[in-house]
């Protein structure tokens, strides 16, 4: 390299594709001599001095702990702009001709005696031949520079083992006004994602939390009807206002501001998730917790950036995941793209999360300040459930908001399951004992209820039930079956979904507005003569109606499958059960969204 004052042998390198670079490795000197110096005459002059076999083991840059020292130097002294160190190596260095930059170099899972002397000498190890036999660690005693180096660098990083020292106080709880709104209902119909548009705007204004709320926003703020924020605590931009909007003559008009609040980051979900990481982790990192509210698509989330969400859950961040517009039938006309019907079960795999599908605003404000109290509050006081970050979902369909029942405590609604009606008293009308148990989550809820009237018509109670957390229910399960298997001798428990849904009861019809395999999440602790309704398969229609009907989950399907269960139980007579059903619209012969 210091001969080469023309520059010749740098350009070569430049224009020297990695896939020749391999070959050069494994072809030996005489080939290199002939390929990659021999063109120029003046690049064959540069290698006169060496022979083949010292051509075959030149070091590449990467390689070369002097050029490597010396780089890293030269990048962290650099002031005035990033550095880049790019390092050329070759894969499987050190271990022998055979392994050594080879295609089959990351199948090799073993040396052999002679390939380990070939690593020894390339390394220049002090290890004698009659030692490798056993392979032994080289180590170059403890008062070496190397190892001098090493321990200074590990005391100054604070030890050997690597700590993560949390020093952020717990938050107080929101103030009672935060939420108190949503317990009385609502006549005027309103969607979730609406309801959480209200509640985010009063956690804002809480004089102890609202500092600390860092609302993120991938493109769709005004979408999911956040553009209130806009005026009252603006978007961040580091520059300010640079420009006049175009819709600076509006009331609610976009505005950026050096101190704003709200994180707008456009159309890129992967630097928006960045923000949530960086915001959902200042707890540990900057001893400052924040309450990062990441809202966005819930198709775009756990299906495009799920790394980066199994990224925050291995950072330990904590922080709300908003899954807006969610399900595969509320958000009819934007195609399957926006047709979410998974993101739950890909968020149940993730072991710190705590995945909530809310139907109601009463229970939306619920599941946010539990989660408040658990991350920041009492739970990060005692560190009993900290670590851990939550995922609920927004849907976009409006309907009225129904009062909280004055006996729901906020423990059944963080549980996964709860009773929402008893059902009616039907006297001697009714044609069964023990009422059909009728569940549902999310907006699909509303059709359950719908559902419940349409069997009570026909003389069959039911009771509703509202399951906020299929994933929290299998959680429960799971522990309890562990606890369950390792004392044997102690009287076995009962998971939370069997307490609330006894094997013992009436007939159990489950629908949502996802798969099946999401509430098939706790298949095991219910009896087999469940019915699971969902949204497998592909379905496109014009209306949401249509599309319910299409997948089976809108109040006559459920019904009809309802009084199936009764007649496959024995009873309900099957005759009147095939009336029922064509009195309710409900055709076998209609598609089925699983026959592609």
């Amino acid at each position: 390299m210091a001969r080469d004052v023309e520059g010749v042998l740098v350009n070569k390198m430049n224009e020297t594709v990695d896939g020749e670079f391999q070959k050069y490795s494994v072809a030996g000197g005489a080939y290199i001599r002939e390929h990659f110096f021999g063109p120029d005459p003046r690049l064959r002059r540069l290698a006169e001095n060496l022979s083949d076999d010292d051509l075959a083991h030149l070091r590449r840059g990467g390689h070369d702990y002097r050029k490597v020292y010396a780089a890293y130097r030269s990048a962290t002294e650099f002031r005035g702009g990033p550095s880049v160190v790019l390092a050329h190596t070759i894969k499987g260095w050190t271990l022998g001709p055979g392994v050594e930059a080879r295609n089959i170099t990351h199948q090799a899972k073993k040396l052999s005696e002679a390939e380990l002397r070939i690593f020894r000498d390339r390394l220049e190890l002090p290890i004698p031949d009659d030692k490798l036999h056993d392979a032994p660690y080289y180590h170059p005693g403890p008062d070496s520079e190397e190892v001098r180096y090493m321990l200074e660098r590990r005391h100054a990083l604070g030890g050997p083992m690597p700590r993560r020292v949390v020093r952020s106080a717990p938050l107080p709880p929101p103030r009672p006004q935060v939420d108190a709104e949503f317990t009385t209902g609502s006549d005027m119909a309103v969607s979730t994602t609406m309801a959480f548009g209200r509640l985010l705007r009063n956690l804002i204004r809480d004089p102890e939390l609202g500092r600390r709320i860092v609302p993120i926003v991938p493109d769709e703020a005004r979408t999911f009807g956040l553009d209130p924020l806009f005026k009252e605590v603006g978007i961040y931009a580091s520059g300010g206002q640079r420009y006049e909007p175009v819709d600076s003559d509006l009331v609610l008009s976009y505005r950026e501001a050096k101190d704003g609040q709200v994180l707008e980051e456009g159309i890129t979900e992967a630097g928006a998730m960045a923000s949530l990481q960086a915001a959902a982790t200042s707890y540990a990192t900057h001893g400052v917790p924040l309450i990062p509210f990441y809202i966005f698509y819930s198709m775009f989330g756990f299906q495009r950036t799920g790394d980066q969400l199994w990224a925050l859950a291995d950072e330990r961040g904590r922080g709300f995941v908003m899954g807006a517009t969610a399900g595969r039938t509320t958000l009819a006309g934007e195609g399957l793209q926006h047709d979410d019907g998974h993101s739950h079960v890909l968020a149940s795999v993730v072991p710190n999360i705590r995945a909530y599908d809310p139907a109601y605003a009463f229970e939306l404000a619920s599941i946010v300040r539990e989660g408040i109290d658990r991350m920041y509050g009492k739970g990060a006081a005692d560190g009993s459930s900290a670590d851990v970050f939550y995922y609920i979902t927004l849907y976009n369909e409006n309907y009225a908001m129904p009062k909280r029942p004055d006996r729901l405590t906020d423990e059944q609604i963080s549980r996964g399951i709860y009773r929402l009606f008893e059902a009616p008293k039907l006297g001697k009308a009714a044609r069964i004992e023990d009422p059909v148990r009728l569940v549902g989550s999310g907006s699909i809820l509303q059709q359950v209820v719908a559902a419940r009237d349409l069997l009570t018509e026909r003389g069959i109670p039911a009771e509703v039930y509202s399951a906020t957390s299929f994933q929290q229910l299998r959680v429960d399960g799971l522990e309890t079956d562990r606890w369950n298997r390792l004392n044997p001798a102690a009287k076995a428990r009962l998971p939370h979904v069997s307490q609330v849904l006894p094997p013992d009861g009436g007939q159990i019809v489950i629908a949502t507005d996802w798969i099946r395999a999401y509430p098939d999440l706790v298949a095991p602790w219910l009896p087999a003569s469940r019915i699971v309704l969902g949204t497998d398969g592909f379905g496109r229609s014009d209306t949401r109606e249509t599309l319910r009907r299409l997948f089976s989950i809108d109040a006559a399907h459920i019904a009809a499958a309802a009084m199936v269960g009764l007649s496959r139980g024995g009873l309900m007579p099957v005759g009147d059960v095939e009336a029922a059903i064509a009195e309710l619209g409900v055709d076998a012969s209609d598609p089925d969204p699983m026959d592609l």
